[in-house]
Parts: structure tokens; sequence; C-alpha cells
């Protein structure tokens, strides 16, 4: 596990960027509940990071992809997927596992 930033950092609605290893990625709080997800589309790279989030639904803004933030999937048989990772917060501190 990775330490990314002071729980106090990331109140319910907010979403913050972080850097771990090299990797830009995007946490969320929605409704008290953590999201990781990895800030690069998978469809050609864009930052997801100023994506429209409606409930749990990002929405890519170069092309309007939808991903869901709980399993970095998309609705429907696409197949396309973002990498997620698990939030943790221990000791006022929000840390994330990479692996």
């Amino acid at each position: 596990m990775m330490t990314v930033c002071d729980s106090e950092d990331l109140r319910p609605g907010q979403r913050k960027l972080v850097f771990v290893d090299g990797r830009s990625i995007v946490l969320f709080n929605i409704e008290g509940t953590l999201h990781a997800i990895d800030n690069a589309c998978p469809h050609n790279g864009a930052s997801l990071a100023s994506g429209q989030l409606d409930g749990c639904m990002l929405r890519c803004p170069a092309h309007g992809l939808r991903f869901d933030v709980r399993t970095g999937c998309m609705p429907g048989p696409s197949g396309l997927r973002v990498a997620t990772f698990n939030v943790h917060a221990v000791d006022g501190k929000l840390a994330i596992d990479i692996d």
C-alpha cells in the first residue's frame, strides 16, 4: 500500500488526482465510499480526472466513453476497462493498493 494523502483531503463529493510510482490515479469520494481509477482512458489515453461524474459513472472528457468508478467497466459488452485500485483509510491517511 502507498499512502497518497490525508483523509481530510477527500471529502464526500470530491475527487483528487495523485501520482504513485509514476502512475496518475484519480481518487473519488462518492457519498463516503472511496474509489480509485487509473487517470488514462483505455480508448486513447485521455485524462479522466476532469470527466463529468454522474453517480458512479464517469464520462471521459475526450470522447464521452463512460466508466463505472467502482468496477472500471463500461456499461454494455464493449470490453474496455480502466484499471481500479483499492483505497484504504488508515490513521487519517488514504492509501492505495497498486499491485
